[in-house]
């Protein structure tokens, strides 16, 4: 599961825990975007290794979540085509890999470095939320990206950034690990 993670919250644990259950997946690998290309003017991205910690503190109790430093390893920007080559060196050209986005992901389909390509190499997963309409990807797109339906949780990295800007509780958005470190960094602020 691809993302920018700035902050981890329960809609991204949500849809990572009902995707592995209800496709029978083995395990899911968050990886942040160190370097995300479509968010290269985005201030409020913070430095990628905050993120990072907040996934591990996020998924650390549970059993089948895991985190790659995968791309905060990497120099330049985070192209998910570059993470599928490095994974499948990694756990071999034969395994089985997919690749979880949210609904507005997918909608910026075309921002994608080589995303004909990330298709050939991986089952890209949409999962739904709230206020993104998929029809507006063309039909040959979403022929080839399996949707998968979610609890629909209307939470956003966004408007966590903000409320913590307005001085507003997160609590109940993100898991306390994360809302503690949060605070003890000042990060949003």
């Amino acid at each position: 599961m691809g993302g920018t993670f700035n902050p981890i919250h329960y809609a991204h644990l949500l849809s990572a825990e009902q995707v592995r259950v209800g496709l029978g997946y083995d395990e899911i690998l968050f990886i942040p975007s160190a370097r995300p290309p479509h968010k290269v003017t985005d201030a409020d991205i913070i430095e990628p290794e905050h993120r990072y910690q907040m996934v591990l503190l996020a998924i650390a109790e549970h059993p089948h979540f895991e985190v790659s430093r995968i791309e905060l390893e990497r120099a330049g920007p985070s192209y998910t085509i570059e993470t599928l080559k490095a994974l499948q060196k990694i756990y071999g050209e034969t395994t089985e890999l997919a690749w979880i986005i949210g609904a507005d992901s997918l909608i910026e389909y075309k921002v994608w470095r080589d995303f004909n390509e990330v298709l050939a190499r991986c089952v890209m997963i949409a999962t739904t939320r709230p206020n993104y309409d998929l029809n507006r990807v063309p039909l040959e797109v979403r022929k080839r990206v399996t949707t998968f339906p979610i609890t629909g949780v209307d939470i956003s990295a966004t408007a966590i950034r903000e409320r913590i800007r307005k001085g507003l509780s997160i609590r109940y958005l993100v898991p306390e690990t994360v809302e503690t470190y949060i605070h003890r960094y000042r990060l949003y602020q």
